[in-house]
C-alpha cells in the first residue's frame, strides 16, 4: 500500500507500493536504459566507448531522475537537486560498474560482437538498476514520505468546537 505525500502543490498524493513502484522503475528506468545502451553504441562510434557512456549516463540519469520523481515514486512533480545529485551517485556506480563489465569482456573476448557486447552492458545495467531501485526507494525519494509524516506527527490535533448549550448550563 502506498504512503501520503504532499507535492510542491500543497495537493496530496499516494505514493505506489514497492512492487508497483517497481513495476514503473522498470518501465520508465528500463525504457530509458535500453534507448542508452543503443545511444552508448552510436556514440562509441565517433568517441572512445568510456567517454560515449559517460555521456549517455549523464543524460539518461538526468532523463530518468525527472520520470522517477514524476511517475516512479509519486512525488507528481520535478526532481529537486538533491535528488538529482543523490540519483547522480547511484549511476555514477552503474556506471563503473558497466565500464568494469565491458572492460571485463574485452579482456575475455578478443573481438565481441555488438550483440555480445549489448548483452553485457544490458545485464550490468539491470542489476545495477536493482541496486538504484533500493537506493532512490529508501533513500532519495523517500525524504518526501518521511518529512510529510513528521509534519503529521507535530501537527497538533484541532480541538472540537465548544457546544455553546454546555458552556451555557455549565455557568
Amino acid at each position: 500500500m502506498g504512503a501520503v505525500m504532499e507535492t510542491a502543490q500543497g495537493t496530496e498524493r499516494t505514493a505506489p507500493g514497492a512492487v508497483a513502484a517497481f513495476a514503473r522503475f522498470v518501465l520508465c528506468g528500463g525504457g530509458v536504459g535500453l534507448a542508452s545502451s543503443f545511444a552508448v553504441a552510436a556514440a562509441a562510434s565517433w568517441l572512445p566507448w568510456i567517454l560515449a557512456n559517460a555521456l549517455i549516463t549523464v543524460v539518461s540519469t538526468l532523463l530518468a531522475t525527472e520520470l522517477h520523481a514524476r511517475f516512479t515514486f509519486g512525488a507528481g512533480g520535478r526532481a529537486t537537486w538533491s535528488q538529482h545529485m543523490q540519483s547522480a551517485g547511484s549511476a555514477a556506480a552503474a556506471y563503473a560498474v558497466t565500464c568494469v563489465a565491458m572492460f571485463v569482456l574485452h579482456q575475455l573476448v578478443a573481438s565481441p560482437g555488438a550483440v555480445l557486447e549489448q548483452i553485457v552492458y544490458l545485464s550490468a545495467s539491470a542489476l545495477t538498476g536493482i541496486a538504484r531501485f533500493a537506493v532512490l526507494r529508501l533513500v532519495t525519494f523517500a525524504r518526501d514520505h518521511r518529512s510529510h509524516r513528521e509534519r503529521a506527527q507535530k501537527t497538533p490535533a484541532v480541538p472540537a468546537p465548544l457546544d455553546a448549550t454546555a458552556l451555557c448550563t455549565a455557568a
